[in-house]
Parts: structure tokens; C-alpha cells; sequence
């Protein structure tokens, strides 16, 4: 449960670490070790592993515990660590989290059981039955094209009011009208909501959102913690710069794949992978570029200039 910790500076922009590995079943380790330092070198307010961009639902549970634990001991303290523990099951999940308490993380991260999609009562039921049996504070985590089912706004509150362990929400819908409608429903309330689509994070913190888990953070951390202190500033001269660019990454990095469901993993690892920080294997059924591919986002990191950039604008 909530154990006293000060759970209001959830808030700025927080890297859903993508999964390094050499196979569907290793890490790669020292890529891990180099990625959680390149993401820390940017203010940034947490990392979240185990979520999408993490391929959690693609990689077993002796690989997820390993990642929670190698994580927890790569950040040292030095900023929050979220974990992810959705799964199918509700004993897997507080396994998992059972894990994450252990190793040190800060609080978990859950959507709704996948595969069968519940009913909102049903969805009630599970999140407080949930909520009650986790050590660690709890992040609602509502993406509906992986889950099939929305946490409606009404479900969001009923839940929240059942279990004080139950601290916010991260979305990934890409629905404003949603994140205002959660908003009316935990307005007064210290309650916060994270966006998970880079493209309109932005908006949703000049919104009063607590800030974005955005997967390019992975790339480019500075960037995207760059974009959340305009917004949160309402810096718009500022906020107009750093928003194209963002935009610009998102059009160049996540669009060359030719499967939908895996052309952002692609391109993100992909891209990761030639800045030198890990290897790109993807689990199955999923794999990385091929040599064509891995070139043409080789051409498309050298356009978006990102050195001139930083040094221009950060």
C-alpha cells in the first residue's frame, strides 16, 4: 500500500524504456546498462519499464523480473521507477509486483486484462480487487487498441475512490475529450494523468496533465523533457519549436514499417540501436529491419540533425 512517499512530483516526462535484448528470451545487458544512462541524462521524472513500448506482453515473466530487477539496480535511486504488470492474469500481475516492491520500484502500472474484455463493473471489481492486493501505489494504464476496452472516466473514479492506493493514470488513446472527461471526474483531486502519444502530449499538459511517457524518449530524452517544461511554462514560442520537432520524429522514425502493429517498435529500436545505445531484436512474432530499412532510418536520424538542433535550442 501508499507508504508515505511523496507521490505529487509525478509529473514531466517520463521514458517507457524500450526492452533491450540479443534474443526473445536475453537481454542485452550491457545495452540496458547503457540505455537507462542515456535516458538519465536528461531531467526526466521517472523511467517505465514493462509497458508497450517495453513488449511486455511478448516477453516471459522470468525475462520481466529480470528487467525489473537489473533496472531497479542500474537507476540507484536516482529518479522513480514504474513497472508495468498487466497480464492476463491477476496472480501474475501481483507476482510481478510483489517483484517490483523487492527490487525497490517506486509503483506499477496496470490495464485491464486483455484477450477477454471486461464490462466496466467488471473492470471496477478487478482494479479495486487489484489495487487491495499490490505493495506498491498503483497507475491505471487505459490503452484501448491493445486491450480492446476503454477505462471509462466513471470506472476511473469509482476505483479511485475505493483504493487511495490507487494514485493516477497513464493514457495512450490519443483522445483529448477522454483525458478532459477524467479531469471533470477527479477535478479537486490530486490525481495525475500522464499522456502516452508524443504528438499531443504537449496539449494535454498545457490541458493540466502531469506530463507525457513518451516512447521517443528514448532516443532523444532532453527533447522531450524540453517539451513539457515549455508547455508546463506555456512557453508557446518555445513550446511551436520543440512540438515540429517532435512531430518531425514521430513522421520520420515510426512510419517506414510495413506492419502497423510493429512499425513503431521497429523504428524506435531501430533508431536506438545506430545512436550505439543497444541492440534491436524484437521478440516474436515481430523482427527488426532489414539492411535497406536499417539504412534508410540511418538517412532519416543524419536529416533530423538533432546536434544542431540541441545546440541550437536546448
Amino acid at each position: 500500500m501508499n507508504q508515505g512517499k511523496n507521490f505529487n512530483a509525478y509529473k514531466g516526462v517520463i521514458p517507457p524504456l524500450i526492452t533491450p535484448l540479443k534474443a526473445t528470451d536475453s537481454l542485452d545487458v550491457e545495452g540496458l546498462e547503457k540505455l537507462v544512462e542515456h535516458v538519465l541524462v536528461a531531467p526526466i521524472s521517472g523511467v517505465f519499464i514493462l509497458g508497450t513500448t517495453g513488449e511486455f506482453s511478448h516477453i516471459s515473466i522470468k525475462l520481466r523480473e529480470e528487467m525489473i530487477e537489473r533496472v531497479c539496480k542500474l537507476v540507484k535511486g536516482r529518479t522513480k521507477v514504474l513497472v508495468g504488470v498487466a497480464d492476463t492474469s491477476i496472480t501474475e500481475s501481483v507476482n510481478l509486483a510483489q517483484k517490483a516492491a523487492e527490487c525497490g520500484a517506486d509503483s506499477v502500472v496496470a490495464t485491464p486484462p486483455y484477450y477477454f474484455a471486461a464490462s466496466q463493473p467488471e473492470l471496477t471489481h478487478y482494479f479495486i480487487s487489484l489495487a487491495k492486493r499490490l505493495p506498491l501505489p498503483l497507475f491505471l494504464y487505459n490503452m484501448p487498441v491493445h486491450t480492446k476496452t476503454v477505462i471509462d472516466p466513471g470506472t476511473v473514479k469509482a476505483v479511485a475512490e475505493a483504493s487511495d492506493n490507487v494514485i493516477g493514470l497513464k493514457d495512450s488513446s490519443a483522445n483529448m475529450n477522454y483525458i478532459r472527461s477524467i479531469q471533470y471526474q477527479m477535478r479537486g483531486k490530486d490525481f495525475p494523468i500522464f499522456c502516452g502519444p508524443e504528438e499531443i502530449t504537449a496539449d494535454a499538459v498545457l490541458l493540466g496533465g502531469a506530463g507525457g511517457v513518451n516512447g521517443g524518449a528514448n532516443m532523444f530524452p532532453k527533447l522531450y523533457s524540453e517539451q513539457y517544461e515549455a508547455a508546463a511554462n506555456k512557453d508557446f514560442e518555445r513550446l511551436e519549436i520543440l512540438r515540429n520537432k517532435v512531430l518531425e520524429i514521430s513522421s520520420m522514425i515510426y512510419s517506414l514499417g510495413k506492419y502497423g502493429s510493429s512499425t513503431y517498435l521497429q523504428g524506435l529500436k531501430c533508431a536506438v540501436s545506430l545512436l550505439g545505445i543497444c541492440d534491436d531484436y524484437l521478440p516474436e512474432p515481430f523482427f527488426r529491419f532489414d539492411q535497406e530499412q536499417r539504412k534508410l532510418i540511418a538517412e532519416r536520424l543524419e536529416k533530423l540533425d538533432m546536434t544542431r538542433f540541441t545546440e541550437q535550442y536546448l
